[in-house]
């Protein structure tokens, strides 16, 4: 049955990348992996094998590479996305000897691709469960590792009509999971080779912070101000609360880093700012001259900032909790200032915990929002200690790549 839904999979992939220009680039990525490993594999070289969905779990996993790296440089890295959001942004990544897609899970590209690879171990990070590349490794013999791996009772291994699909678990050698409900769930399925190690993202938003950049355009811009609102990965409901409150209260700077940074979108956004002074950080960077601390809103209308850019930050927003949820919390946390966001959070476990910890607060209305942020403003003991509660959460969650690396012998 796997095997033919992943047949009708392909199909259905092939059709679609006539008219989806990312299923596209997914479809031609697949099909030319094996032209890319054909050209790069070293067949002298003793190869650890990185598999990541997207680019979200490639954060997850990118400690686990770079530690290894550097403590056994004996081992090169073959590192595969399903996903052409994380392969377009990272195939450049200097930390991989090999990056590619990864040829879709049937029988025959399963066994050509391990064939060509023969890799030493093998990482899996945190959904990955392909069910003929396990169990080929399984009958190879090469280790496999499930890592930041999290289980939850609506995933299919756990419903009665899983259960035949759930033995792909069997193919693991151990998991390294994020918290007991996820040793608990397996037990159920009589799997005992778990430890719980936490999330390796806590120890990757801690390097980001000591790698993080200095921003000339933003230092001007927030330049002698107290009070400072960062915006990160907003979409429109979240900038419908946080624009009305600030165009009402312009002793607080402005910083939106939009999710979306489409022209659209950015003109939308700028008709929402009434009366206030706005500037995009491209138009910033033209303009050396420009007295950026005179400006009040800066639109940042580019990539890879916004993790340098939470540390001007006063208090900071992450926004897609009034959609589908929030993105990356702990990229704020991590510079202990507190951290808003909307209501759909219940999903996101280091969210829940944040608020645990008096770090993160979340809001369902302008109203609340309002109230909370006044609050802040009111109340300095009240902003440093949640700040401080945010950062120190982080730092307690951290070490989990190294756990990972002692589990597997390294």
């Amino acid at each position: 049955m796997y095997n033919l839904i992943i047949y009708l999979y392909l199909l259905g992939v092939a059709v679609a990348s006539r008219f989806n220009e990312k299923v596209r680039k997914m479809w031609r990525g697949e099909r030319e992996a094996f032209d890319v490993l054909r050209q790069k594999v070293d067949s002298t070289a003793r190869y650890v094998w990185f598999h990541a969905a997207s680019l979200g779990e490639f954060e997850q996993g990118r400690p686990l590479m770079e530690q290894l790296r550097r403590q056994h440089p004996e081992y090169k890295i073959l590192l595969t996305f399903f996903s052409p959001s994380g392969y377009e942004v990272r195939k450049n990544y200097a930390g991989a000897d090999i990056i590619c897609y990864l040829p879709l899970d049937t029988i025959r590209n399963a066994r050509r691709f391990l064939r060509l690879i023969r890799p030493e171990m093998a990482f899996f990070i945190k959904y990955e469960f392909w069910y003929n590349y396990l169990h080929i490794l399984k009958h190879r013999g090469v280790p496999v590792y499930s890592v930041s791996s999290i289980f939850r009772e609506r995933q299919v291994f756990f419903r009665w009509y899983g259960r035949q699909y759930s033995r792909v678990l069997k193919c693991f050698t151990h998991f390294f999971v994020q918290n007991e409900k996820s040793l608990d769930l397996l037990a159920t399925l009589g799997i005992d080779n778990a430890t719980v190690t936490g999330d390796t993202r806590f120890d990757r938003v801690l390097q980001i912070k000591e790698q993080a950049k200095v921003l000339p355009v933003v230092e001007r811009f927030v330049d002698g101000s107290t009070k400072v609102f960062v915006a990160g990965s907003s979409w429109q409901p979240d900038e419908e609360i946080f624009i009305n409150y600030f165009n009402k209260h312009p002793e607080w700077k402005l910083i939106i880093a939009p999710h979306v940074i489409g022209e659209d979108h950015l003109q939308q956004i700028e008709k929402m700012l009434v009366g206030r002074k706005v500037v995009r950080y491209t138009e910033a960077e033209e303009q050396p001259l420009l007295n950026l601390a005179a400006q009040e809103v800066l639109i940042i209308n580019c990539f890879g900032l916004l993790s340098s850019i939470y540390r001007y930050a006063t208090v900071t927003y992450v926004g897609g909790g009034f959609g589908v949820g929030i993105h990356n919390v702990l990229e704020a946390a991590v510079w202990g200032v507190p951290v808003v966001f909307g209501p759909n959070n219940q999903r996101f476990q280091e969210a829940q915990q944040l608020k645990t910890a008096g770090g993160g607060f979340d809001i369902t209305d302008e109203t609340g929002f309002a109230t909370l942020v006044d609050d802040f403003a009111n109340d300095d003991e009240l902003l440093a200690q949640s700040g401080a509660k945010a950062g120190s959460y982080v730092k307690s969650k951290a070490g989990a790549t190294q756990k990972i690396l002692a589990g597997v012998g390294l």
